[in-house]
């Protein structure tokens, strides 16, 4: 069994948040799988299904981001999964708009999410990172982040949600650099690709 984490805040007010893109990703993968319906566990809501032929758990914590490890870290324990069963979907701001990267363990880079879920099952687990790219301005990052995507980016924000879920069996399977090219030129050919993205495809 795997269990597929989104990241973001729960309620309305957060919905259209770039830090709720985690949450989005994973909800286009429940919709793309009709899979349903979601139930109240974990702390968070959660919906389990087929992918690949594998048993997957998909989670929403509900615990706020700052908590999301607690959320996390029961249904780790439920299951009795370990950190490389976890697959998060989480906000990059290091990454341009409608960028992903797949990576096992590595830094937080300041995400308060992945802190709470490190602290709480240790750091070796699947980071799928979903890029809002960040004003120029330091000061402003947590502006832009807790910030709703602007009408001219739900475009990209639709379009990149569904490759995900269309490409999700690639994770399952541990293909992730696979994965990652699949999502790239399926976005290039929607026609949102960016020239100025350089980092390798196949980097972890």
């Amino acid at each position: 069994m795997l269990l597929f984490v989104g990241l973001g805040n729960p309620g309305p007010k957060h919905a259209g948040n770039r830090h709720n893109i985690g949450f989005m990703a994973v909800q286009a993968i429940a919709r793309r799988r009709e899979l349903s319906p979601w139930r109240r566990r974990f702390q968070g809501v959660a919906v389990e299904g087929n992918i690949a032929s594998e048993r997957i758990l998909l989670l929403l914590p509900g615990t706020y981001m700052n908590e999301s490890g607690r959320a996390v870290g029961e249904a780790a324990n439920f299951y009795k999964l370990d950190a490389g069963s976890i697959v998060v979907f989480h906000d990059e701001v290091d990454l341009q708009p409608a960028k992903v990267r797949v990576k096992i363990g590595g830094g937080v880079a300041g995400h308060n999410g992945l802190r709470s879920i490190t602290a709480h099952i240790g750091n070796e687990y699947k980071r799928v990172r979903i890029g809002i790219g960040k004003p120029d301005v330091k000061e402003l990052v947590p502006m832009h982040v807790l910030g709703d995507f602007a009408k001219n980016e739900w475009a990209w924000v639709e379009a990149l949600c569904d490759v995900i879920a269309d490409n999700a069996a690639l994770l399952v399977d541990g293909k992730d650099s696979s994965f990652q090219n699949k999502v790239h030129l399926a976005m290039e050919a929607k026609g949102f690709a960016d020239e100025a993205d350089d980092e390798p495809l196949g980097s972890k």
